[in-house]
């Protein structure tokens, strides 16, 4: 996000600064409908999003696919990249509508192919299919935010998009596990499309109106093929390497060798310029937004398998003690929204790395077993509020950093760093992990009911917290870079 006067940027209790009128509020009469219906999109995905992991084992064994498990959730990645450029492009030239629609239309399919699948591979398929839906809307949301809410709103709808996730956080994998066992695992993912249509329905017309066809005037740009070039490379190459590091076998070289031949470039062809050596300005946004994801979401991926195995948590209890983060999470967000905070936004986003870095070292603290296992969920509560003052920070420095023209271009950039990172870094730790007797953990917890008893690997543990926890730092760093530098002096006459 981007750096806003303060007299623009504040947002009070009813997302609206002092003396705006009803009309200029996002809850009021001009934005109501758009509000409600993008917030609502987004609360569904954040639902499905939380409720599928619930679901998956019970669907991977009864598909009989256990083997094939880790590509149910790749599949849906790697398509979700190629989907965030195109969305990109697609924006950028004839506007948000179409890439929404067809995300939503994508993303609803391949909950329905998934939810009737015979086969495992069936069942990925539907994954990579919803994926691609996935990486359309998120794009197209940030440029119908960009296109159609002024500057001084869109941090309240941004905090809007991370308070989405609280409920679905706390109540998602409860709502799973029930319709599982009652109904069975394909009722989570068949149910989704139905609630989706109801918002869509709402927020298409006020799209249409307020953020609709390309900008500016002339003929319309023609779509850029080495764009879609580079998406799929980077789509395949991500792809390459998570199976390289699930593998750890001298042959697996050779996918880890093509899939860094097809991504390196690809990556340097669809970041900014500068990203990876954390240029001033934009470049330092993008790249912030795929340490502080790609950390974070890399360490708490670990953490439920963590307390089940070597503190003997139910997966309930494991899953519970992450819970309360989301609420801490959506504070984090409400907090960059304030008129006080603007003109202190890159310190707050400074202290929220910090945070971050702090609750990633923090966590594996309860190996010994003398730590309360509530330390993770201390921890991971004040991660999260750090995670709230930095992810919805960088989409509004992103926005006000881009010209309307490459506002799709650029969001796609920032969620391209966004899931990279994550894939990266998860294959890293998973490759780590494993080296150090990880695999075992897992296999011994899944046969002895998740008992701790015999199955202690600290050391596999620790080698994913603690080099998360230094990504975390060198994000630290990145955001004292997300300004041009000022002249000490006035230019000359």
């Amino acid at each position: 996000m981007t750096a806003l006067e303060p007299r623009d940027a504040g947002v009070a209790d009813e997302c609206v600064s002092p003396g705006a009128s009803e009309g200029e509020r996002v809850l009021g009469r001009a934005y109501r409908a758009l509000t409600v219906g993008i917030v609502s999109v987004v609360l569904l995905i954040a639902f499905e999003a939380t409720a599928v992991g619930t679901a998956m084992p019970v669907a991977a064994r009864e598909l009989g696919g256990v083997s094939l498990y880790a590509f149910a959730f790749s599949g849906y990645f790697t398509t979700s990249l190629f989907g965030m450029v195109l969305a990109g492009q697609w924006s950028d030239r004839r506007g948000p509508l179409g890439a929404l629609g067809s995300g939503i239309a994508a993303f609803g399919a391949g909950l329905v192919v998934s939810g009737t699948a015979g086969s495992m591979w069936v069942f990925i398929l539907g994954r990579a299919v919803q994926g691609l839906g996935g990486g359309l809307v998120i794009v197209a949301l940030y440029v119908v935010v960009g296109r159609a809410y002024p500057e001084r709103l869109r941090p309240a709808i941004m905090a809007a998009f991370a308070a989405c996730w609280v409920v679905p956080s706390i109540v998602g994998p409860l709502a799973a596990g029930t319709v599982t066992e009652q109904l069975g695992w394909r009722w989570v993912f068949l149910g989704i499309p139905v609630l989706v249509l109801p918002p869509l329905a709402l927020a298409l017309p006020q799209i249409r109106r307020r953020a609709g066809g390309a900008v500016g005037e002339g003929p319309e740009p023609s779509f850029d093929r080495r764009r879609i070039r580079l998406a799929l490379m980077i789509s395949l190459g991500a792809g390459l390497l998570q199976y390289a590091a699930q593998e750890l076998r001298p042959l697996s070289l050779l996918p880890l060798a093509a899939g860094l031949a097809l991504l390196v470039p690809a990556v340097l062809g669809l970041l900014p310029r500068g990203t990876w050596r954390a240029a001033r300005g934009l470049p330092s946004v993008v790249l912030l937004r795929g340490l502080a994801a790609g950390a974070f979401i890399s360490a708490e991926s670990f953490v439920p398998l963590m307390l089940v195995t070597e503190r003997g948590l139910s997966p309930t209890l494991a899953g519970f003690s992450l819970a309360a983060a989301g609420g801490t999470w959506a504070l984090g967000s409400w907090v960059q929204t304030r008129a006080w905070a603007e003109p202190y936004r890159e310190r707050l986003m400074t202290a929220g790395m910090v945070l971050v870095a702090a609750a990633i070292a923090t966590a594996p603290s309860v190996l010994v077993h003398s730590v309360p296992a509530w330390t993770v969920a201390v921890a991971w509560g004040i991660g999260c509020f750090g995670m709230g003052l930095v992810i919805s920070s960088t989409s509004v420095l992103l926005l006000k950093l881009s010209a309307p023209e490459e506002a799709g271009a650029n969001s796609a950039a920032l969620q391209i760093s966004d899931g990279l990172s994550n894939a990266l870094l998860l294959a890293a730790g998973g490759a780590a992990f494993a080296a150090l007797g990880g695999g075992s953990v897992a296999h011994t917890a899944a046969t002895a009911g998740g008992s701790a008893a015999g199955s202690s690997h600290p050391a596999a543990f620790a080698a994913v917290f603690l080099p998360m926890a230094v990504v975390a730092l060198i994000g630290g760093w990145v955001t004292t870079r997300l300004h041009e530098r000022r002249s000490a002096r006035p230019a000359a006459a």
